[in-house]
Parts: C-alpha cells; structure tokens; sequence
C-alpha cells in the first residue's frame, strides 16, 4: 500500500491489523534508494537500526543517510536507537525525518527523559527490550510510549536465529497492554521469516521487523506481501 502521507505514531500505535516492517539494515547499502521503492507499494512502515558501536558491538547509519533517504519514501521511519547516548541524536533524527525513535529500556534511569524529549521533539516514543530482559521493566512506561519493540534476537547484527523464549514476554506484554486499554504497538524483531511469523502473531505481536526475509528474496515486496498474509492468518486463525 502506497502512503499518500505519512501516518502519525498515533495511528501506528492504535492499529489492530499486521504490520509488516523492513529493515534497511539488511538491504543493499549502495542502494538504499531503490531498496525503499522496492517495497513503497507494499507497506508503510521501514525499519532503520542505528547502533553506535558500543551499546552493540556494529555501527551502522545515522542522522545523515536518514535525511537523504527522506525524499525517497512516504514510508513511517521507525528508529530503532541502540546507543549509548541517544538522548544527543534525538533532535538530529527529528530534523532529518525520522517519524518515531526508540529507545532501550537497558538504559535503566536514563529511560523516562528519553522518553519525555521524545515526545517533545513531536517523535513517536518507543521501548526497546533486549531478549535477556524482563517485560517488567517496560510496565512503568506504558502509558508514555507509541512502540514496546521486542527483540527476538540479541542486537547487533542481522541474519540471527529468533530465540523463542521472548515469546513469553510478547504475551505478558500484550496482556498488560490489553488490560488497560493502551494504544501501544507491540512490535518484534529478529529472525521474522515465514517459519516464525505465526508463533510471533500468535503471542501478541503485530508488528513485524523483518530484514534478511525481505531484502534476502529475489522480490523484497513479494516477500513483504507473503509475510504479511502469513501473520495475518495467523491472526484471524486466533
């Protein structure tokens, strides 16, 4: 689906339907450009992954390629931060287009400015919980976030095994959202492939991060469509 305009983090963050998104970290990064146009028609949603080099031991783009890209894409830019230091990228992001950042709930104290400065930059605000951590360290942020990303996979690098055990927190977490009628995207991302998108739909998730099943097809926006309809029955078969 081709977006006329961008949708807002509100919309994102009310949507009850799947949503399937690519990540760029996994596409050709000489071509970027036409990675974006590859899969405008099918989704609205692009997955960029910062990471710094410390948080996780890979660096990758930041606020620059994120501008350039920019004028290619209608797409929803959701920002995944994995920093040490985000709360000094949040405006740099904001000026070049991202739509929403997020933030790692690791990050312990640091965590409620970020949050807070988010919003203020008019972003849309999302927590991020690396595989080892508790869904308990998202509760207390619920009611200040668009986005509570998952990971499925220790962060880093792409083209890892899902870990199944996050499952469990995608379930606590859907739950919690549910029972006190938040509108929080739960999102997952990491070893989303065909094999693994119904387990993921069928604790909670509705937003998926997918890299190598996307950008490692021959047709990235055929391998967006199959993903899509793959969580969406598993959806409806709920």
């Amino acid at each position: 689906m081709l977006a006329v305009s961008r949708i807002t983090p509100a919309q994102l963050a009310s949507r009850r339907d799947i949503t399937v998104a690519p990540s760029i970290l996994s596409a050709d990064f000489a071509n970027l450009g036409a990675a974006l146009a590859a899969i405008e028609n099918v989704t609205d949603v692009v997955h960029v992954d910062v990471m710094d080099g410390h948080f996780v031991p890979n660096l990758t783009i930041g606020p620059p390629v994120v501008a350039a890209l920019r004028p290619h894409s209608s797409a929803y830019f959701d920002c995944h931060l994995m920093m040490d230091n985000p709360g000094d990228f949040l405006e740099a992001f904001a000026t070049a287009g991202a739509d929403g950042c997020s933030v790692h709930a690791e990050l312990d104290d640091q965590v409620g400015g970020l949050l807070a400065e988010t919003r203020r930059l008019g972003l849309g605000a999302g927590l991020v919980l690396n595989p080892g951590t508790p869904f308990a360290a998202a509760q207390p942020y619920l009611e200040q976030i668009d986005v509570l990303l998952v990971m499925s996979v220790v962060p880093g690098f792409g083209g890892q095994s899902f870990i199944t055990e996050v499952l469990e927190t995608v379930r606590a977490a859907r739950a919690a959202i549910d029972a006190r009628g938040l509108q929080v995207a739960v999102e997952i991302d990491g070893g989303i492939a065909p094999n693994t998108v119904g387990a993921a739909v069928s604790a909670g998730a509705r937003m998926l991060v997918a890299g190598n099943a996307v950008y490692g097809a021959a047709d990235p926006a055929v391998a967006t469509r199959e993903l899509h309809d793959l969580a969406s029955a598993a959806l409806w078969a709920r």
